[in-house]
């Protein structure tokens, strides 16, 4: 732990329970969010990698750096054979699309299709209501201190992630 200006006993406790209290709400926030991607799973007839595959796709996508199958097999930690049959699965079902990498045509990039689009407007936009509804008397100043700490904890766990050997699926 960092040395902090008027750092006591008493102050590193209380961060120490501060740091505790945001782990485990980072742990039910994990639990729920699971919970809601079976149900979204299920309704959509697709298997828990799909869900994952598209969740990874998403992200990506909204953070400036669309995947590969490659890298999505990475993320994902499955065989080639595996990363094959699901992005072809998840094609015929209509949920994504392969596109030329604009940058380097000899890329593939995976990404959302028009109807997986729809398809997940259509069950996470009242979750995105709600989410809105819980948020509105809370002040900007908080939401921006909550995106900072979110922003470090996100950095944190995938700095530890790629500190991770997976175990060999070829």
């Amino acid at each position: 732990m960092t040395e902090r200006p008027n750092d006591t006993a008493e102050s590193r406790r209380e961060r120490g329970e501060l740091e505790t209290t945001i782990a485990r709400d980072i742990r039910a926030l994990s639990a729920v969010s699971d919970q809601i991607s079976h149900l979204f799973a299920h309704a959509n007839s697709l298997r828990p990698n799909d869900f994952r595959a598209l969740t990874h796709i998403a992200t990506a996508d909204a953070e400036g750096r669309p995947l590969t199958a490659g890298r999505l097999r990475t993320l994902l930690g499955v065989s080639p054979a595996a990363i094959t049959y699901l992005v072809e699965r998840m094609i015929e079902s209509g949920h994504i699309v392969r596109e030329a990498d604009e940058t380097d045509k000899r890329r593939v990039l995976l990404r959302y299709s028009d109807h997986g689009m729809a398809v997940a407007a259509g069950f996470f936009l009242p979750v995105s209501d709600r989410t809105r509804d819980a948020l509105a008397d809370i002040p900007d100043a908080d939401l921006a201190a909550t995106h900072r700490v979110l922003t470090a904890i996100v950095s944190a766990l995938r700095e530890h992630s790629t500190s991770i050997t997976p175990p060999d699926r070829s």
